[in-house]
């Protein structure tokens, strides 16, 4: 049969009138699916149910148009074609047009009928995000203080279980942005804000603050607070309970405590801790130093400080790390400010997610990083954060996934959180996602090193080389960008331009960081060199050994022998 004659006989079957009355009684059906089951609270399944069957059964009508036509004695095999084609009814020409003319009605029904879809924010009486405090003391300088006390605020809050408060991170990205409340509550995803602002004179400080109803900007409650600068741990307490008392919370008998204040009540002390904590958000080692010379300066006013010992733990195994496998110094400086901190306040959380990370990046010991975090407060940011690394080096990636979505819906605007999140999406497979979640992690925290490496390495994996080169340009100097020039000069088949950037690596970075290198030349393809920098690492204790499983350049090795002798000495489950 002859192409010509091929599409008469479907035509003289019916194929194509067929075809398109199926196409219109199926747009007919997904509407009503779409739009009324959800009336009924039938369940999403089965829309996805009705959509999958009719796209199934789309060919299977053609091939019955096919076959099969419709008689005055009943369904009979179609008989081959013989002269003419006979004339037929025009009743599908009317079946299809009211299916069509239904459909559209349902359409729009849907769309301006249905009363606006609410987005799950849980309970929404119960969220709220409290919005940096406004500087109005004339004096730039300080502006650290209000600062400060913003995120007083909002980790004091915090300490309230049944509220649900938005990080830090993700509110200041609103500082000094004057935006209609309900844009910033979707945003953010909560029913209230706190704002306010905060005058400091000398001894006193003025403090006003108004707790908002995103839904529609009304205001639900506010308070001026006249102190004395001496009285500020009190004041903020004050405020926390008189936000609480708004809501409705019960505090299951215990009162919110003061977060981040001195032993001695030193506002000295707390002024350079919040200095401190100002550097500590950059992400790289030059903010990290800055930041330990504060903390160090809110220890020697207050010995026990233990907010200030955790954060400077925080600090230097963030050094530790930056440095490789030459970071030994930093661990033990960050062990050392661990144990003090635990010791001053036991049940601080920041404290147990810094000798949790000490575990498992210095010891490589995952169950005592795990047995550590059960020390600190279940449904924190930072449990759900450290816990997400402990599952993601185990190589259960499902659950480091899921504990990773909560701590970034915890503090959406995070880019720590979010650059985890991408770290665990990638071994999932899922690029797309990974790389999302690196450029808003980019976005968020712009001088923070390394992200832009790890973003390259998503675009190769995405078969995208020269995008991944121009990360490469724009990474910080150093390590980083010294491995994403390797792996993108490798990946453009630039052979001396690859070999050259290899060699300016190896001996550059060869003693500190042989992990990163044997993930370099895991992506050439070189299975003799990975096993021969992953032993080096092992050897010279390259923190970053730990995550073996989570490499994804490292993954199509993981069948290899050698790979899973290396995991059984460091006490890893052995990839089946």
């Amino acid at each position: 049969m002859n192409p010509k004659s091929f599409f008469a006989e479907l035509k003289r079957r019916n194929v194509y009138k067929v075809g398109a009355a199926y196409v219109v009684v199926g747009w007919l059906l997904i509407q009503v699916a779409t739009q009324v089951f959800p009336f009924f609270e039938i369940p999403n399944w089965a829309v996805r149910l009705v959509v999958l069957a009719i796209v199934i059964g789309f060919p299977l009508a053609l091939v019955f148009a096919w076959a099969f036509e419709l008689t005055p004695e009943g369904i009979a095999r179609t008989e081959s074609a013989t002269g003419q084609p006979k004339r037929r009814g025009r009743a599908w020409l009317y079946v299809a047009g009211a299916a069509g003319v239904l459909s559209v009605a349902i359409f729009f029904l849907g769309r301006y009928s249905a009363p606006p879809a609410k987005r799950d924010l849980g309970d929404a009486e119960k969220s709220i995000a409290v919005l940096p405090l406004v500087n109005q003391s004339g004096d730039p300088a300080q502006e650290y203080f209000s600062d400060g006390l913003s995120e007083e605020l909002i980790n004091g809050l915090g300490q309230i279980h049944e509220l649900r408060v938005i990080g830090r991170n993700s509110s200041f990205q609103f500082k000094g942005k004057s935006g209609d409340s309900r844009a910033v509550g979707l945003a953010l995803g909560v029913a209230h804000l706190l704002e306010g602002s905060v005058r400091k004179s000398g001894d006193r400080v003025r403090i006003s603050v108004q707790l908002v109803k995103t839904a529609d900007g009304s205001q639900r409650w506010s308070q001026i607070y006249d102190r004395e600068l001496k009285d500020i741990f009190a004041v903020q307490e004050e405020i926390a309970k008189s936000v609480a008392d708004q809501l409705r919370i019960r505090l299951l008998g215990i009162e919110v405590a003061a977060w981040a204040q001195p032993s001695n009540g030193s506002i000295e002390a707390y002024n350079a801790y919040l200095r401190g904590q100002q550097y500590n958000q950059l992400g790289n080692i030059e903010g990290l130093t800055r930041s330990i010379a504060f903390l160090d300066e809110a220890i020697r006013l207050d010995p026990h400080y233990a907010d200030a010992y955790a954060l400077k733990s925080l600090a230097w195994a963030q050094i530790g790390t930056f440095r490789g496998a030459k970071g030994s110094e930093a661990f033990e400086l960050a062990r050392t400010a661990a144990k003090a901190a635990l010791a001053a306040k036991p049940g601080l959380p920041r404290a147990h997610g810094a000798m949790a990370y000490i575990h498992m990046i210095v010891d490589w010991d995952l169950a005592a990083a795990e047995e550590a975090l059960r020390g600190a407060a279940q449904n924190t940011r930072t449990s759900a954060n450290m816990l997400a690394n402990v599952r993601g080096f185990q190589g259960r990636t499902d659950d480091a996934i899921r504990l990773q979505e909560q701590a970034v819906a915890s503090d959406p605007a995070f880019g720590v959180f979010r650059r985890n999140l991408a770290s665990r999406l990638v071994m999932r497979g899922q690029l797309e996602g990974a790389e999302r979640e690196l450029r808003k992690a980019i976005e968020l925290q712009p001088q923070a090193s390394g992200i832009r490496y790890e973003l390259a390495i998503v675009l190769l994996l995405r078969g995208q080389p020269e995008a991944a080169w121009e990360q490469a340009q724009l990474e910080s100097s150093g390590v980083f960008r010294d491995l994403a020039i390797a792996l993108a000069q490798a990946a453009r088949g630039n052979g001396a331009e690859a070999e050259a950037a290899l060699k300016v690596l190896v001996e550059s970075h060869g003693e500190g960081f042989p992990f990163r290198i044997a993930g370099v030349y895991a992506y050439r393809k070189e299975p003799d060199k990975v096993f021969e920098w992953l032993e080096r690492a092992y050897i010279l204790h390259d923190p970053r050994l730990i995550s073996l499983l989570a490499d994804p350049l490292l993954r199509p090795y993981q069948a290899d022998p050698r790979f899973g002798e290396l995991c059984r000495k460091m006490r890893l489950p052995v990839p089946k």
